[in-house]
């Protein structure tokens, strides 16, 4: 038998995303035989009780996927304990939950502040062993010296194997197709670049504000929120040479070597590569929203949103400048990378006043899009003869799916997962490829560190932006000043 342990089980993390993803998992009979599923948090409250907000939970997010036999088999795997887990004492009650069970995986679902003495508290309980994993969700720590401490906490009762540092984007269906598709296939990899990619953008936008959230992102924001995981690992993924293999290490080996290339930013071009926005009051989908400074309830120095230019100094990417932003507020959610591939060194082809009209005058660039959100999809923009009988060859660009093939997006799978859904099973099996590497965090967090202190030693303030725009004007003027834009819907 094997027991996962969600600590923090009754949160937003674990009722929002973790139990949800155990459901699905229990719905296509994914989960290991004999798991049980040990829900510890400090509220007194009783199994029953619990259970019931669970169903409620996961019904809510089922998406047309209910099932009561699939959650009956969910239901006689949990357990709830109350618990004070930074206490040795109050493990007790876990302790005899877990009886004889020794594989085990334990999800940290609370805030990284905890970590360290949750861990110390059940190495002094005795429920730290060979067979036991933990996982620690993002972001872990606000810096690199904060990250050392926490990791090294952890470390003491953890050895690396056993640790499980958690992004859930490296989860997704369409992250994993990438690595599929450049290395899968002879067509991309030799293209992929500084001879024939002129840039890369990654964009991770969000509609909703900081909310009630706002204790814990002014300490973080945009920067170490987002920017630190989940969009360096992007850049990573786009940016690293081929693995010799799948094994865990050998792809961590690679994202490392593309954090150790990353080109320091300074205070003195901080300015130039770098912009620091804050939503004030706007409108989002026609309806009034409230500015940050509001919902903190006092004037804040911290970033909602944030844009800079990364470049890697190796030979694959000198002078292919990565555009990365994120932020609060912006006016669609949505999750992008953008390989924007160089236009052809000379076009043979005449294009007449309509033709010019259509893609301005000019045969476009390819264009490749992999979407996370708010649907899954990597789309491939190429040019193509427009049909008909012109004398002249008019082009045309088409856009291809290379995620769902030839039915298109009526072609997808029946359900969407949930990032976490693999990345449980992958943590509980013990399999580390889809997590971050010790040094591969510390190499994300001493590169943020050095935009946080190029920030302070350049007095450099957020900009203000309007809710339900994409930031700042100067967000623009960081493409528009080397002849490019940022790529929009319509695009």
């Amino acid at each position: 038998m094997s027991a996962l342990v969600l600590f923090g089980g009754g949160g937003d993390l674990a009722m929002r995303m973790l139990l949800p993803s155990l459901y699905f998992l229990e719905y296509d009979r994914r989960l290991p035989d004999g798991l049980k599923i040990i829900a510890a948090a400090r509220k007194d409250e009783s199994r029953d009780a619990y259970v019931a907000r669970v169903r409620d939970s996961v019904q809510s997010r089922a998406d047309g996927h209910w099932d009561e036999e699939a959650f009956a088999r969910l239901e006689a795997r949990l357990d709830y304990v109350a618990v004070d887990a930074t206490n040795a004492e109050s493990l007790k009650p876990l302790k005899d939950r877990i009886g004889e069970i020794t594989a085990l995986t334990y999800f940290l679902a609370v805030s990284p502040s905890l970590y360290s003495s949750i861990v110390r508290g059940l190495k002094a309980a005795g429920l730290t062993g060979p067979g036991a994993r933990i996982v620690l969700e993002k972001p872990v720590g606000r810096d690199l010296a904060s990250f050392r401490e926490i990791d090294e906490a952890v470390g003491h009762a953890f050895t690396e194997e056993q640790i499980f540092r958690i992004d859930h984007y490296l989860g997704k269906e369409t992250v994993q197709n990438l690595i599929a598709l450049r290395f899968g296939n002879t067509i991309f990899e030799p293209l992929w670049n500084n001879l024939t990619i002129d840039h890369v953008q990654i964009t991770v936008g969000e509609t909703v504000g900081v909310g009630d959230r706002w204790p814990y992102y002014d300490e973080y924001g945009a920067l170490r929120d987002m920017l630190q995981n989940h969009m360096l690992q992007l850049l990573c993924l786009v940016a690293m040479e081929p693995p010799s293999n799948l094994d865990p290490d050998s792809v961590r080996n690679e994202k490392v070597k593309v954090l150790r290339s990353l080109r320091a930013v300074t205070p003195e071009d901080v300015g130039r590569v770098t912009v620091r926005g804050q939503y004030r009051a706007g409108e989002i989908d026609g309806k009034p929203v409230a500015a940050y400074e509001f919902e903190r309830g006092q004037p804040s120095d911290t970033e909602t949103f944030v844009a800079i230019r990364a470049d890697i100094d190796n030979w694959r990417w000198a002078g292919v400048p990565f555009f990365m932003r994120t932020g609060k507020r912006l006016p669609e959610k949505r999750t992008e990378i953008v390989i924007q591939f160089k236009p052809i060194p000379h076009s043979i082809f005449e294009n007449d006043a309509h033709s010019a009209a259509d893609h301005g005058g000019a045969v476009q660039a390819n264009r490749m899009i992999i979407e996370l959100q708010p649907e899954e999809d990597i789309s491939l923009t190429v040019m193509n003869k427009r049909p008909g009988l012109d004398q002249r060859m008019r082009l045309q660009p088409i856009q291809m799916s290379l995620s769902w093939g030839v039915g298109g997006k009526d072609a997808k799978p029946p359900r969407r997962r949930v990032a976490y859904e693999r990345l449980l099973l992958d943590a509980m099996a013990g399999d580390s490829t889809l997590f971050v590497r010790r040094d591969e965090a510390e190499q994300a967090w001493k590169w943020v560190d050095e935009v946080s202190e190029a920030w302070a030693g350049a007095a450099f303030r957020p900009k203000e932006y309007t809710a339900g725009t994409w930031g700042p004007p100067e967000a623009d003027l960081l493409l528009s000043r080397t002849g490019r834009a940022w790529n929009t819907r319509d695009a």
